[in-house]
């Protein structure tokens, strides 16, 4: 049986017609950069996600990028984020001559863990990125609080978690992405709204934050030839705008498959004692970009040697906590440790999980984790 991480393929099979038309536009018009789709996209994924603006740039790492230089942030200034996150979310701070500043985060639901932020705040903190882990939000309405005390910005890497719906005590509803200062996102293929290529985005409510995000996605220019701040050369192409604004309406009918899947390895998993599955955040949707077990018993490589074994791919998201990298020795002391960061490291594994729900592959993936442990 073939087992794919994520099926792009019988995804696109089922949308080929309306994506192959959108390319051939494209194509017939010649629009290669800043084409109609582009700013037709923008439009559609501004109500999608009821925010006033939505800038499509390069792919996500430049997405954060612009966003803390919009933010006037100055060398030296101290960046929060997770360390138990992808190597981007940190890598621009660093690239801008910030500092990050790395903290734990929750063992459940993976998310910057609030207690941590008080340890970590001092008088040159200037941000935070939050990270929405795996598909579900952070607890957005306390980080809010806790930045609006600190006189911090806040900027959400919201690239696994496009389409969550995040509920304030209130009862108010906000699209992860929209709540902080700027929300930043990637359309990289595997991604829950991917295009064929790589692209992203950043959100934002602020009109004047919009305005300096655009300048600097194009050369530090409102007027063609008028720089006025540095900026750099991102955008999004045409032709892949053009995609995104087809899969964009079949967004939330792929998050619904996500969590058909997600339920069914709930369902089978969670009477595994040496398995945890995944804590669904009581205030935030889930939309499952990965489906991420916890392997108790210090058995995760052999299980993800033994899944590769059997044809079924897996993947640990992610290995090493980012202060033990070389990139960030630098910014961190030799005796640095974030006990959960470190404890998830060892611990978590990813399993498949796509929009095209088979459930005789679930199946077939959940037997042979269960005879895994059944014989270890």
């Amino acid at each position: 049986m073939k087992v794919e991480m994520v099926d792009l393929k019988s995804q696109y099979n089922k949308i080929k017609a309306e994506v192959n038309t959108g390319i051939q536009e494209c194509l017939d018009n010649t629009a290669f950069i800043n084409g109609p789709a582009v700013k037709e996209f923008q439009k559609d994924f501004e109500k999608y996600l009821n925010v006033k603006h939505v800038i499509p740039c390069a792919n996500g790492t430049d997405a954060l990028q612009i966003a803390m230089m919009a933010l006037d942030l100055k060398p030296g200034d101290e960046v929060i984020c997770p360390a138990f996150t992808y190597v981007a979310t940190a890598e621009v701070i660093g690239l801008l001559g910030l500092k990050p500043i790395m903290v734990d985060v929750d063992e459940n639901t993976f998310n910057i863990e609030l207690k941590d932020l008080e340890k970590h705040l001092t008088p040159d903190t200037k941000a935070i990125v939050p990270v929405h882990l795996y598909g579900q939000s952070a607890d957005m309405e306390n980080i809010i609080e806790f930045a609006k005390k600190h006189n911090l910005f806040v900027i959400e890497d919201n690239a696994q978690a496009i389409g969550s719906d995040y509920t304030f005590t209130d009862g108010t509803v906000k699209k992860t992405g929209t709540i902080g200062d700027i929300g930043c996102t990637s359309f990289f293929p595997s991604k829950n709204l991917g295009c064929y290529g790589d692209g992203g985005a950043l959100m934002t409510n602020n009109d004047d934050l919009a305005i300096k995000i655009r300048m600097i996605a194009n050369h530090g220019q409102q007027k063609k030839y008028h720089h006025k701040v540095l900026g750099c050369n991102s955008r999004l192409d045409t032709i892949q705008a053009a995609v995104l604004k087809v899969k964009l309406k079949y967004l939330d009918e792929y998050s619904t498959a996500r969590n058909k899947m997600a339920t069914y390895y709930d369902k089978n998993l969670k009477t595994v004692a040496e398995i945890q599955v995944p804590e669904r955040a009581q205030n935030s949707t889930h939309v499952f970009h990965q489906y991420t077990l916890k392997v108790k018993n210090g058995k995760r490589d052999e299980l993800q040697k033994y899944l590769g074994e059997k044809n079924i791919p897996s993947m640990v998201y992610y290995p090493i906590p980012l202060y033990k990298q070389e990139a960030f020795q630098q910014y961190v002391e030799g005796n640095f440790r974030l006990p959960v960061t470190e404890k998830l490291c060892s611990e978590v594994i990813s399993l498949p999980i796509h929009t095209e729900f088979d459930q005789e592959v679930a199946d077939f993936i959940i037997s042979e984790i269960k005879n895994f442990f059944s014989n270890n």
